[in-house]
């Protein structure tokens, strides 16, 4: 299996850099892909980087991490505190699953502090914006080198 590592982005980070650029900052999406791209070539891992605004989706991009990725990094934006189906998806998961949220979700309202997916989680980086992305980089492929 390649050092493949599955980038899972949720419901409306699609509009990162326009929305809520005071919470979420001016980058966008693609500008976080390709600052990932070129940290994952430093360590010598690829990505698979990905968004969708559709749950379902997003647990059929988890499945398909089962067979042809090493490891998840997911930001479920909304998703994050309502679903039960990323939960169980995730679970099936054999390799190391690290949540990002790019604000920091326990100083804004209390049902961001709620999270499904930090159950199955490895790691979570929260409140470090669009550089949690390549810490969440950074993490698997050090969590691959000591298995």
């Amino acid at each position: 299996m390649s050092k493949l590592i599955t980038v899972l982005n949720g419901p409306n980070l699609n509009l990162l850099g326009q929305r809520e650029p005071h919470i979420y900052g001016h980058d966008t999406l693609n500008d976080v892909a390709a600052r990932c791209n070129k940290e994952a070539k430093a360590l010598g891992v690829s990505l698979a980087f990905k968004q969708s605004n559709h749950e379902g989706q997003l647990v059929d991009w988890i499945h398909e991490a089962r067979t042809d990725s090493v490891g998840i990094i997911i930001n479920p934006a909304a998703l994050t505190h309502t679903s039960i189906a990323l939960l169980d998806a995730l679970s099936t998961f054999e390799g190391p699953v690290i949540e990002v949220h790019l604000s920091n979700v326990h100083k804004r309202e209390s049902f961001r502090a709620h999270s499904y997916v930090s159950l199955r989680a490895d790691g979570i980086i929260v409140g470090c914006g669009v550089q949690g992305y390549e810490l969440a980089v950074q993490r698997v492929a050090r969590m691959l080198e000591a298995t």
